[in-house]
Order: C-alpha cells, then structure tokens, then sequence
C-alpha cells in the first residue's frame, strides 16, 4: 500500500479540516489585532514611558511624573468645629478625618486638648505638632464648671444625714432608711440588716449583727434594741422543710425535731431538745427566743 492511501481523504472530511482551518486563523487574527490595540493605546498616553513593545519578558509600561506632595499647614483650629477640608490642610489622613467628623456626629465632644490625642491612629509625633494649635471653644466645657464655686444640693435620699455620737437607732424597728444614718452604713450593709432581721423573725440582739459577713463593728454602738417581738417558731407543727428556712436550725436539726416529736410525742420546752446531740447547749441558747410549743 502506498503513503498515498494514508493520507488520502474523502469529501466530507476535506470540508471538515478547511472548516477548522479557517476558524483558527480567525482566532489568532482577532489575538494578534488585540494585542496590538493595547500596545498602541499605551503608546498613545504621553505620561508613559517609551518601552520596546510586544517583547514576552520586558516591564511593563510605568508612570514617570511625581505624584505631588499635600503641602501640610498650621493654624488654629477646633476640633469640636473644623470641617474636613481644615482638617485635611494640617496633615491629617482623609480617613482620620473620617472618623473625627463620625465621632462627632456620635455626640461626642473634645472638651480637653488630650481627648485629640485619642483619635485613632494618631500617633504622638503628630499630636505634638498639633497639641499647640488645639484651642477648645467654652462651648463644649462642662456647664458645672459654670457653678463650680457654689456647691450642688445635697440629695438627702442618697445621701441621709448621719447620725451624731451618742445617737442609737432601734435595730428591731428600723428600715434602711434609718439604717443608712448609721456611721459606716451604706446601702449595701442596709440591705443586709434588713434581710437578715426577716430571716430571723426580727432582731433580739444587737450582737446578731455579728453574724452578718465582715459587718463593720464599729457601728454596732449606734444600734439598740427597743421592745423586741421576734416571730416564733412552732415546733410541734412546721415540717422539715420550714424549719430549716430559719438560720439558727439546719438540716439535721430540723429532722431530729420532727423525728423526736414522732416518737415521743409534742414538745413541752425548749429543755427536751437538749437530750438530742444536735443541739449544743450554745445553739439551744439562740434559739430560744424564737420558739414556742
């Protein structure tokens, strides 16, 4: 056989490879056309430099003119006031500004030379060569400057007035207001007298105060006790769960009343819980004015 026959092709498929032909050579044209549009559209912009074109490894076009410099002023400004533009001529970056004008919109207000000095991205080198110019208008001062050789009102009910040596309070009957009165006696201690004097039923001792947690000793001279009433307990009737809510009987204390009163029957005194190993003789002592039978 000869080559001939191998490379022979019939009709349909010479029509096939002519049409392949053409539609490549259109598309290196159109690449080729391409390619030189932007080569002459570089050339054509005379702030480029003149580069050898078209040549696979050369640099690319650059500019060649110097970008000018902001020319940085200083004059007196501000800050609460100046607008972008004069803030822009003492050097500060565009997105400085931005946040100026933004943290004024916010509400807020530079009322000393130092609140500039918080601007972010600021940095100290700059805020020094500013720091001379900063003049803060009186406007944005605090208005209690104005009055600030006249003292305000003292609010007496945040404020109460003391109570002088030699002065009590009656613990059993007293609220936080009066309790507040007390040298050394703030809301917080207030609120835990009272708290505390509704756990127990009411306030016996002025000693008691002792049991409330780093409760300043130095008041309890200004506290005594009145007519003490405290709410009593009934052994003989409250279960388990409500004994147990009183601070001087816990758990175990509670059940071994219960317990006793199942098997021996209702309570008479306070004398038939000292059988019980549950009650110390100092515990029975406290919990005496707060019980009945």
């Amino acid at each position: 056989m000869r080559i001939r026959d191998f490379l022979y092709l019939n009709k349909s498929d010479r029509h096939v490879l002519l049409t392949l032909l053409v539609v490549a050579g259109f598309f290196m044209g159109a690449c080729l056309w391409l390619d030189r549009m932007s080569e002459s559209d570089f050339e054509a912009d005379g702030e480029l430099t003149d580069s050898i074109p078209s040549e696979k490894g050369k640099p690319a076009p650059i500019f060649v003119g110097e970008v000018p410099q902001r020319q940085v002023e200083r004059f007196a400004f501000d800050p609460n006031t100046a607008d972008s533009t004069a803030l822009l001529r003492l050097g500060l970056q565009s997105w400085q500004v931005r946040n100026i004008i933004k943290y004024r919109a916010a509400g807020g207000i530079f009322r000393r030379k130092e609140d500039f000095a918080q601007v972010y991205g600021l940095t100290q080198k700059e805020y020094r060569e500013l720091e001379p110019f900063i003049r803060i208008s009186s406007d944005y001062q605090p208005a209690a400057l104005l009055v600030k050789d006249e003292p305000l009102p003292r609010d007496t009910a945040l404020f109460p007035r003391k109570i002088q040596e030699g002065e009590v309070i009656d613990l059993a009957v007293a609220d936080t207001a009066q309790l507040k009165r007390v040298p050394g006696i703030g809301s917080y201690y207030a609120r835990q007298i009272a708290a505390y004097g509704r756990r127990l039923g009411g306030y016996v001792s002025v000693d008691q105060l002792d049991e409330i947690q780093h409760f300043p000793k130095d008041a309890k001279r200004f506290f005594t006790i009145g007519t003490a009433s405290p709410h009593l307990l009934n052994l003989n009737r409250l279960s388990v769960g409500e004994l147990k809510q009183h601070p001087y009987l816990n758990y175990y204390q509670a059940r071994a009343i219960v317990e006793h009163r199942r098997k021996n029957g209702p309570l008479k005194s306070i004398d038939d819980l000292r059988l019980l190993p549950d009650f110390p003789p100092e515990e029975l002592q406290r919990l005496a004015p707060y019980v009945e039978f």
